[in-house]
């Protein structure tokens, strides 16, 4: 039972579980949800039943569904001999097999590489496009955040921002700077006391915001000695950084949580 608020779907009000909502909505869960033992035809073939896809309609659903999900050469493979991102992509193209106006999706892209990344998402842009397909999604994937429309950073189960990407990443302004070096809590010590800022160890190294990187730089490599120094990176904030930002916290913390 709901604890607060409401669902707004297509412009109404609606129940949770309410049939006519269940009928518009596809699914992807984070956790495997494929039955192991049926091929990759049997399971979409299935989940056209479930879903009241029948006869030559379900067939043509089936064989368009698994050329999307790359496993058109696979189809009478066993599931549970197919590697974690070929599963993730059939997991993708069962919620879509009776056409829903909403699809939901919790972490979709966990476990696919870089080139099954992009193709998934030209293809879910190309339905969103062509079909007029909503997409709710939860991602810790920064550059899958900023494909959507409106963007909500959560932390702690906390909605602390709400607005399109560009909107907040305008709003945290400066320059990202980090520093790698051999000893990164000297480094957070050292950084704080000689240049006032925040540092804070991300990914292996130290970053802090600042205005006019190109200028504080200079003077970070001037006052360490010769080799303490590994790398120093300069870029403008990312969607990571917003959300180190206003949380506090990485999206390594926050995914680990």
């Amino acid at each position: 039972k709901a604890e607060a608020g409401r669902i707004r779907f297509n412009g109404q009000t609606v129940e949770p579980g309410a049939r006519s909502l269940r009928a518009e909505l596809g699914v992807v869960f984070q956790k495997p949800s494929l039955d192991p033992n049926l091929t990759c035809l049997e399971n979409l073939r299935m989940a056209c039943r479930l879903n009241g896809v029948r006869g030559k309609t379900a067939e043509e659903r089936v064989t368009s569904l698994l050329a999307f999900a790359d496993l058109a050469d696979r189809a009478g493979d066993v599931v549970k001999t197919l590697s974690g991102g070929m599963k993730r992509r059939l997991e993708l193209a069962r919620g879509l097999v009776h056409q829903p106006r909403l699809l939901i999706m919790d972490e979709p892209t966990t476990g696919l590489d870089e080139a099954s990344f992009h193709r998934t998402w030209q293809r879910l842009q190309a339905l969103r496009a062509e079909a007029g397909l909503s997409i709710l999604l939860s991602t810790h994937r920064p550059e899958e955040a900023a494909r959507c429309d409106r963007l909500a950073l959560i932390a702690d189960g906390r909605v602390v921002a709400c607005d399109t990407p560009a909107a907040l990443q305008a709003a945290v302004s400066g320059d990202v700077i980090t520093v790698f070096g051999d000893d990164p809590d000297g480094l957070v010590e050292a950084l704080h006391s000689r240049f006032a800022v925040e540092p804070r160890r991300v990914d292996g190294g130290v970053r802090f915001r600042c205005d006019a990187g190109h200028t504080l730089i200079p003077r970070v490599v001037e006052a360490f000695p010769a080799g303490r120094l590994r790398a120093i990176h300069l870029k403008q904030p990312s969607l990571a950084d917003v959300f180190l930002k206003l949380t506090g916290q990485t999206l390594e913390d926050e995914d680990a949580a």
